[in-house]
């Protein structure tokens, strides 16, 4: 049976991005080929991930490379450093689908890659990326930002529990 995934804020190829976050890599290769294999660690090839934007900051061909490396049906949702690229120039970089909007999944999560205002009337919660240094989470909004769980997507399921725990905590 084929999983959802959710992801954000890779930033491949990003060398300052290791300072900026603390990230525990010595070099952009090494990070690179790190959460290349943390992703497929959990993503099976008939799974399908979401990635919540900022992907790469690689030319479009070092950028298909690592897309052709990871398994799973991919979704990008375009962050604040994808958007000067354009729709067309991620599709023709590998990616399955990429929406230039917040997308709902399962009447349940919004999707996207700031977070977005939310109150305790809304039926969604916000898993968004962006904010890499705080979780920034609770009953109406999940920071899916890589630095926040290992280098890995978390599935559906994961972050369902998870904000079902912080209700009833």
């Amino acid at each position: 049976m084929s999983s959802v995934f959710f992801t954000s804020d890779h930033h491949f190829g990003h060398k300052l991005i290791i300072d900026f976050e603390s990230r525990p890599f010595d070099s952009a290769e090494e990070m690179d080929r790190s959460m290349i294999a943390s992703w497929n660690a959990v993503v099976g090839n008939g799974d399908t991930v979401f990635h919540l934007g900022d992907f790469s900051f690689l030319n479009q061909e070092a950028t298909r490379t690592i897309i052709s490396a990871l398994n799973g049906y991919k979704i990008l949702i375009l962050g604040n450093h994808d958007r000067g690229r354009g729709r067309d120039w991620w599709l023709k970089a590998g990616f399955d689908e990429v929406s230039e909007y917040p997308l709902i999944y399962k009447e349940f999560f919004m999707l996207s890659h700031e977070p977005l205002y939310m109150n305790k009337h809304m039926p969604y919660v916000n898993v968004h990326g962006h904010i890499h240094g705080q979780k920034y989470e609770g009953k109406s909004h999940f920071n899916i930002c890589v630095e926040h769980w290992n280098y890995m997507p978390l599935s559906f399921e994961q972050i369902r529990d998870a904000v079902v725990a912080s209700e009833e905590g």
